[in-house]
């Protein structure tokens, strides 16, 4: 009989790896040897395996029975000390002796006025029981990327989405809720994977992705836009209304304003469903008029002449 494969080698995860980790790698897996999604013999077979490890690996209390004793956790009584099970184990190893007549086999540690354990009471049939099937799959958990713009992630949005499916593509209606960021998954419970045997379905999972916009740059939830002004205005100081996905709103623009400069709207990025929503960042850019008047022209050159500004001064 072949010895049971580690779960955490079945998930291809360290031993000190996190819920996380131990997460990502089976929906990692999943995708690839899921019996909806992979049609070869030898892929079902894997896809229990692998469920059966992330069965057993992604519930905390289930893992530390793991690790403390290995495949046989499920046979050792709730109340057995992990020293005592190696002992009884090292034992079986070096000191067992058989029944006479093929009976059941009692083992000892080498413990003095030890009367002896039996592993088939200790492991309740384990071997006996080894190589039943495993009963129904539950369905895989699948991932599609929906694409947004700037306004549709800042109010939400309803979309009606086409997922390929084994069975060929099947259309969701799915609301967008206000305020998500490139990144985000938004779960949608039993849309994945069907499960066999009556098992439930996976879940869905929408990854978030916010277009390119022509006016704004996202960065988490804050909103980067980009304040032209003339030269005046950044000299003199001005307010100028621009526009947010949420409306107009009005900057302030300080006087002796340069390019590059940074102005702050708070609040008035992304909002956040939980917590505090992002800001606008208008940065300046310093505009001169491609062609001058002669008036222009004059004004300018009457500036030059009384300004004793010099801009590379320290450079």
């Amino acid at each position: 009989m072949a010895p049971a494969r580690d779960f955490y080698d079945v998930l291809g995860v360290s031993r000190g790896a996190s819920q996380d980790e131990i997460q990502r790698a089976y929906r990692k897996l999943a995708r690839t040897y899921h019996p909806d999604l992979n049609r070869d013999p030898a892929a079902e077979e894997r896809f229990k395996d692998i469920s059966e490890a992330y069965a057993v690996l992604s519930d905390p209390q289930t893992r530390q029975r793991y690790d403390a004793f290995g495949p046989d956790f499920r046979q050792v009584p709730d109340d057995m000390d992990p020293d005592t099970w190696r002992r009884a184990r090292a034992g079986a190893g070096a000191g067992g002796r058989g029944r006479p007549g093929g009976g059941r086999t009692v083992y000892t540690t080498g413990d003095p006025g030890d009367l002896g354990i039996d592993l088939d009471d200790l492991l309740g049939g384990l071997f006996g029981g080894r190589g039943r099937g495993r009963g129904p799959v539950p369905g895989a958990d699948q991932e599609a990327e929906i694409p947004l713009t700037v306004e549709e992630a800042y109010h939400g949005v309803r979309r009606t989405i086409t997922i390929e499916g084994i069975d060929g593509p099947r259309t969701l209606d799915v609301t967008i809720p206000p305020g998500v960021i490139s990144g985000q998954r938004i779960r949608l419970a039993g849309q994945g994977g069907r499960g066999s045997e009556g098992a439930p379905s996976g879940d869905l999972y929408l990854l978030v992705r916010i277009a390119s916009h022509p006016r704004y740059r996202v960065e988490g939830r804050n909103l980067h836009v980009t304040l032209p002004l003339a030269p005046w205005e950044a000299a003199l100081g001005t307010s100028v209304v621009i526009g947010t996905p949420d409306g107009e709103a009005k900057v302030t623009v300080p006087a002796g304003t340069s390019s590059g400069r940074r102005l702050r709207l708070a609040g008035r990025g992304l909002p956040n469903p939980r917590g505090k929503p992002g800001d606008l960042l208008a940065e300046v850019r310093v505009m001169v008029p491609p062609k001058l008047s002669r008036k222009e022209r004059d004004l300018f050159e009457q500036l030059a002449t009384v300004s004793d500004f010099d801009p590379r001064k320290g450079q």
